[in-house]
């Protein structure tokens, strides 16, 4: 008699799955000889899931990924210079929470992408934000939010962020004002927050394609002091783009 004020109830308290599983409890003869506390702890348990999938779909979807990358489909069986226990290690996303950075470099096609973006969704599945950015849209975005007056809104969203991904770093060099520019956005993020760094630049080339000579420093101090080093080596993986199995839920690192 009191069950439909309850499932009105729940639905009023934003609890639209509880209600909805109580509904199927109600119809259903499985449920007949559970006992009320297990009961219960079903519809609790089916209201949580649902919270957390949500919270999943909306992290991903404000991620803004370049690609569907997952650790499990990375592969390590082409020689590159990958370490499967490394990898693995930092799909832990322990690095998250002590504020450390993740560097990969490498030729184009080696993975980087794919690499960069299987940690962020890791890191995402554990609770984690994340914004994925490309460098050289990074900077053209810095340059009109300084024109018409966004840029302190903007620096603030990406200070927010626990995992930014900067895809295509140094494809050219850093001019004075978008070192200064990058300076600002890692130390807003500095032992605070953490951040991937895609190049194809060796690190070791990295201070000379900042113009400032104090710029770089600080820059690089900051970034590189508590990274995770991925150097990756080897062919372009996407000569076997053909091969790739488009239906796969999650993509192949061959496709990107």
């Amino acid at each position: 008699m009191l069950t439909n004020p309850t499932i009105d109830g729940l639905r009023e308290l934003k609890l639209d799955v509880m209600a909805t599983s109580l509904q199927e409890q109600r119809t259903s003869a499985t449920y007949d000889a559970l006992p009320f506390e297990e009961r219960l702890g079903l519809l609790v348990d089916q209201e949580i899931l649902e919270r957390k999938n949500r919270r999943l779909r909306r992290l991903l979807s404000l991620a803004k990924l370049r690609t569907n990358a997952v650790i499990e489909n990375i592969d390590f069986k082409t020689s590159r210079g990958l370490k499967r226990s490394m990898v693995l290690s930092l799909g832990e996303s322990h690095w998250v929470n002590e504020h450390h950075n993740v560097v990969v470099v490498g030729a184009t096609g080696v993975g980087k992408t794919y690499l960069a973006c299987a940690l962020a969704n890791s890191a995402i599945r554990h609770g984690h934000s994340a914004l994925y950015l490309r460098a050289p849209r990074l900077f053209e975005e810095l340059s009109i939010a300084r024109v018409d007056g966004r840029l302190p809104k903007l620096m603030a969203s990406y200070a927010r962020v626990e995992i930014l991904v900067i895809d295509d770093l140094f494809l050219r060099p850093l001019d004075v004002k978008q070192a200064s520019d990058f300076l600002e956005i890692i130390e807003d993020r500095h032992q605070l927050r953490s951040t991937i760094v895609a190049s194809q630049l060796p690190v070791a080339d990295w201070h000379a394609a900042i113009s400032d000579e104090t710029i770089a420093d600080a820059i690089l101090d900051r970034l590189l002091h508590n990274a995770h080093r991925i150097d990756l080596s080897g062919e372009s993986l996407r000569r076997n783009d053909s091969f790739v199995n488009k239906e796969q839920p999650a993509q192949s690192e061959t496709s990107v």
